[in-house]
């Protein structure tokens, strides 16, 4: 009897080299799952076709790095925000520039397509959200509400809500026909950065950094469940189409939830880091992540996942036997969206209006369009993605078959990276390809596939650390044998020196931990302080900003000229500490700094008063200090620069 073919649960498609410098955002196209948009610190917009090496179309026109990207449904046009607060929305079927949308004084977090009408919603760092008209390339409504970031927005399936999502730990309902806020959620204890509704129910999910996700009954206003033990801050969250679980992308692995009652249905382990977006397409899930200027894809097979019963067991997956799920039996338990008709006599104005219709007759669109360009790199991948005008709807798309999957084998992996993957052995090329057929995993950067075995993932390595540094290059196979002693050598010359190293810093520690116990937190940091090593400072301002009720003033005035130190280090995790503490300073106390200053003196001896005046009058002059140099660094690109960006906006008042 012939053996039967046993393919993995999940596998890595794709690497790319997605921009010339780091990626700062991506999105699938959730319409097909096949196309996928990258932002990068390049100040352009790439778009590629999922596992296929090559750009199809290079977007520019922006000036500062590109932030937040987002595709409309039926993937005729996409929109992008930048770092300096502009919006650009392109049309990919005539490859140019539609609308250029200003109005946020902060760099875009959070994009939207609406899901019937020609709107965009807009969230950014100056805590605004505003609804755009496409058309008549103005803001129809500006939100106000949330007192942070907003990270995400998301419309809901029948277009009359908005959610979002931000910094401030609040998830916020509005409605768009009576443009009003119609409910606030409360409950995480940490920045929300993702929410999604469900396809059919009035139900909304929120990920959180707290590491819970929290379900919302949107007719009675109140929390369904939340499931808590995350194994990070939750960032990705996908509802299945048929709104039977929600799958929530966590690092290194994908889980499947219910939430009446909260139990998770599977876990499977998928070695993609810190996955960015969710797609589903064919029973698959296409999940992306991005690490510097690199862009990985992978696959779950969704037919060999449990999306309904028991709770998983184990979370090794791949062994599981083929078998596909039944859908939950179960009825809606809420409302179901009335969503408008969406018949082929509704007009699609992007594809059936003239060329006239698509720009506005100003000077302005004019130099627009000339500083914005639509560079096709691939024409043959994009006549085949955006050409065909007279299809009535592109999703589902031509390309409709399903990735294929690599077979299983249980040989180790050391082994295994040293013979070739079986998976050229088994596949077929696709139907509609008009290329010769290629082998099913594509990567414009390929690497030796024994190499995972020696060194972490890119996205696990300490900064200023490369395990190359300690192997001697292997040029001909008969030095392969010499590897493991020669590493072995070179990690040995610096380990008396570590060793020495992380003894000081842990003496260091237990000193700043005794006086910690005595419950005299501004003792314990005047000592880590005194010891004069920024490494302890990072340490215990990284326990500090965990709970902002430990902060008082006479704190504040040890710990603002460490800061200062801190946002001028060469170490990113040093300055990240640094930004986090001076956010939580600026918003707890910058306000009360500012009124007792501005306070006419007291009549009378007050003690108390004069002793807080002092702290007052210092905290202010190191603020002042530090304002110079935030101010210099908010024009760096990445992570850094929104963070000082954002401390800027902040300090204005110190201007």
């Amino acid at each position: 009897m012939a053996t039967p073919v046993v393919t993995k649960t999940a596998w890595k498609l794709q690497e790319i080299v997605a921009h010339a410098s780091n990626v700062s955002s991506l999105v699938l196209g959730k319409g097909s799952g096949r196309l996928l948009a990258t932002g990068g610190d390049d100040c352009r917009v790439n778009l590629w076709s999922i596992n296929k090496p090559n750009c199809i179309m290079s977007l520019t026109g922006h000036t500062s790095p590109v932030e937040s990207v987002r595709l409309n449904t039926p993937e005729e046009l996409i929109v992008a925000g930048s770092q300096s607060g502009s919006i650009r929305v392109w049309d990919l079927e005539a490859a140019k520039i539609l609308r250029t949308l200003m109005g946020h004084k902060a760099n875009i977090c959070s994009l939207d397509f609406h899901p019937y009408g020609e709107f965009v919603a807009s969230g950014s760092q100056d805590t605004n959200i505003k609804l755009w008209d496409i058309r008549r390339k103005g803001c129809v409504f500006r939100y106000r509400g949330h007192s942070q970031a907003v990270r995400c927005l998301r419309f809901s399936p029948d277009g009359k809500w908005l959610a979002s999502a931000a910094d401030d730990h609040t998830v916020k309902l509005w409605d768009l026909t009576a443009g009003k806020m119609m409910s606030e959620f409360t409950g995480h204890t940490g920045p929300v950065n993702v929410v999604e509704f469900h396809p059919n129910e009035y139900l909304l999910a929120s990920g959180s950094s707290d590491r819970t996700i929290r379900f919302w009954d949107l007719e009675k206003f109140q929390v369904v469940s939340c499931i808590e033990g995350e194994p990070g801050p939750v960032r990705s969250i996908l509802f299945n189409p048929d709104g039977c679980c929600l799958y929530s992308g966590c690092q290194d692995s994908l889980r499947v939830y219910g939430w009446e009652p909260e139990r998770c249905f599977d876990v499977v382990l998928v070695n993609w880091g810190k996955v960015a977006d969710l797609a589903i397409c064919n029973d698959q899930l296409i999940g992306v992540a991005f690490s510097q200027s690199n862009v990985s894809s992978y696959v779950v097979d969704l037919t060999r996942v449990t999306r309904t019963g028991t709770v998983a067991q184990d979370p090794v997956q791949d062994s599981r036997p083929l078998a596909q799920q039944p859908p939950n039996p179960s009825a809606p338990l809420r409302r179901i969206y009335e969503r408008p008709s969406t018949t082929c006599s509704k007009p699609q104005r992007v594809k059936q209006n003239s060329e006239s219709e698509r720009r506005s007759p100003s000077s302005e669109d004019d130099r627009d369009e000339r500083e914005s360009r639509a560079e096709i790199q691939n024409a043959e991948d994009y006549n085949e993605i955006f050409q065909p005008k007279n299809s009535i709807s592109r999703t589902p798309p031509r390309r409709s078959e399903p990735f294929p999957a690599p077979l299983e084998d249980d040989i180790a992996p050391a082994k295994e990276a040293a013979k070739p993957s079986p998976a050229m052995d088994v596949q077929s090329p696709m139907p509609n390809l008009e290329v010769p057929p290629q082998p099913p995993v594509v990567s414009s950067t390929p690497a030796p596939k024994a190499e995972p075995a020696i060194i972490p993932a890119t996205r696990n390595e300490p900064i200023g650390l490369k395990a190359s540094d300690f192997l001697p290059a292997v040029k001909i196979p008969q030095q392969a044998e010499l590897v493991d002693e020669d590493a072995m050598s070179q990690i040995r010359k610096g380990h008396d020196t570590m060793c020495v190293v992380l003894t000081s810093r842990h003496k260091n520690l237990d000193t700043v931990r005794a006086v910690w116990t005595t419950g005299d937190i501004k003792t314990s940091v005047d000592s880590a302080v005194a010891i004069n090593d920024l490494s302890v400072v990072v340490d215990l301002l990284n326990i500090v900003n965990q709970k902002a009720s430990l902060w008082k003033l006479d704190l504040c005035t040890t710990v603002l000229p460490q800061i200062e130190k801190l946002l001028q280090s060469k170490y990113e995790s040093y300055v990240q500490t640094g930004c986090t503490s001076l956010k939580l300073i600026l918003q707890r106390f910058l306000p009360l700094i500012t009124d007792i200053l501005a306070a006419p003196p007291s009549v009378g001896v007050d003690i108390s008063r004069e002793e807080r005046l002092h702290k007052c009058r210092l905290c202010y002059k190191q603020l002042k200090s530090i304002n110079g140099l935030v101010k210099s660094k908010s024009g760096l690109s990445g992570r850094h620069g929104s963070a000082f960006r954002e401390l800027h906006l902040l300090m204005a008042s110190l201007d």
